[in-house]
């Protein structure tokens, strides 16, 4: 989940332009602060005319780096405060700017900062769909995409200037969810596809009434976060409406059979290999496949049984009588009946009874043949839907102990453990 993302020591530098999108980036600084980054702020002089340069100041802690307040004696200077950061995120970025930047002008100390700085630049746009959408400026964008630069594509929605269509800026949160891979990115994960599957499924009586669990789906979004910042390509399989995860592929589902049939075909394409964006063969200058091995995360909480004969609409009180006796047919066991040819994959245990939990999960391994199964121990503290988890990772070599800590710490450690199979 993203808002337990931490970026303890992160130096992130958020560079504001003038547009009515401004007043975004007071929380796309409020979420790189609350996720624990050091963050300072650029802005142009035409951004002062939407936001004061002191709420940025209050929100991050820092001097904001205007016109006015250049200083070679410090940090705050358009090439000390490009040095410092780790990461330069420009939101909003309006369509002069974005021009400008393409063509190399540096007219001002944000440009001038952009120009000089050598690591990733996000550029976040937010301009009237015309301008968004003008050759110059589409050009530009390409060519940008080319130097270090990744844009985060703008929404469509109705803009300031009563048009509706494509120019709204991002997101915060999606801004920040892009963000996470040029912190956490390592070469085991990057690239490679990952099919995680998520929430309790949903199993029909009728129309109005079903056969579920309690899960929550907490920690396969903890999964989605944690694999995305690690650079994965990630489809989610999911019964919930996810909540709080990065931009990743999501295909929602109900039942059982629907998961079934979803993680085959998932499967199927992630094992045909990867195109890599920078990987060109070297005499034809075609894009190459990078073959990763796939991995499934197992982490949906599957019911077992489901009923033998769904009804249409609503079954009446009157009709079923004092008594119910509600027939139900056993489920196919999705991790067991997968073809695992060509995949890894982690399936993920719950157990009440912590005498026997280590026995069952060890019987998991065995008969439904996979790599490595992620055990959790319930208890009436830290349930179904808790902000944190433990997992006892289990392999045919070992036994690994991750401690209680938010579900996307466990899931973080989680990957890295799994990067030695």
């Amino acid at each position: 989940m993203i808002q337990q993302i931490r970026l303890d020591e992160k130096k992130v530098l958020i560079g504001v332009t003038g547009s009515i999108a401004a007043y975004k980036a007071c929380e796309l600084v409020r979420l790189y602060v609350k996720a624990g980054a050091e963050v300072r702020v650029i802005m142009s002089e035409a951004a002062k005319r939407f936001v004061s340069p002191l709420t940025f100041e209050a929100l991050s802690g820092h001097s904001v780096l205007h016109a006015e307040s250049e200083n070679w004696e410090n940090v705050l200077n358009h090439i000390a405060i490009g040095e410092w950061a780790d990461i330069f995120v420009i939101a909003p970025a309006t369509a002069n700017t974005i021009n400008k930047m393409g063509n190399g002008i540096a007219d001002n100390l944000l440009l001038q900062t952009a120009l000089a700085y050598p690591k990733t630049i996000l550029l976040c746009p937010a301009a009237n769909t015309r301008m968004i959408e003008h050759p110059i400026t589409t050009a530009n964008l390409k060519l940008l995409k080319l130097h270090r630069i990744e844009v985060v594509e703008p929404r469509s929605s109705l803009l300031a200037c009563q048009t509706e269509g494509k120019g709204a800026m991002a997101e915060p949160e999606t801004i920040f969810s892009v963000s996470l891979k040029y912190f956490f990115e390592d070469d085991y994960w990057k690239n490679r596809r990952v099919v995680v599957t998520g929430g309790g499924t949903i199993e029909r009586i009728d129309d109005v009434r079903f056969i579920g669990n309690f899960s929550s789906g907490k920690m396969a979004e903890a999964l989605v976060t944690a694999l995305y910042a690690k650079g994965a390509d990630v489809c989610y399989i999911t019964t919930k409406e996810p909540r709080s995860i990065p931009p990743v592929h999501v295909i929602k589902v109900e039942n059982a059979k629907e998961m079934l049939q979803y993680i085959q075909e998932s499967l199927n394409s992630a094992k045909k290999g990867l195109l890599t964006k920078p990987s060109f063969h070297s005499e034809t200058g075609r894009p190459e496949l990078i073959q990763k091995t796939p991995w499934l995360f197992m982490a949906a909480a599957v019911g077992d049984y489901t009923p033998a004969y769904p009804q249409s609409g609503k079954l009446k009180k009157d009709s079923l009588g004092d008594r119910w006796r509600l027939e139900l047919v056993e489920n196919p066991d999705i991790v067991a009946s997968i073809d695992k040819t060509g995949i890894k994959t982690l399936a993920f245990k719950a157990e009440m009874d912590p005498d026997r939990a280590l026995e069952h999960a060890r019987k998991t391994l065995k008969s439904k043949k996979v790599d490595a199964v992620a055990l959790n121990v319930l208890d009436p503290k830290h349930g179904f839907g808790s902000d944190t988890n433990t997992i006892t990772l289990l392999t045919e070599e070992e036994t690994i102990e991750i401690p209680r800590a938010t579900k996307t710490d466990v899931a973080l450690s989680l990957l890295e453990k799994l990067e030695t199979l």
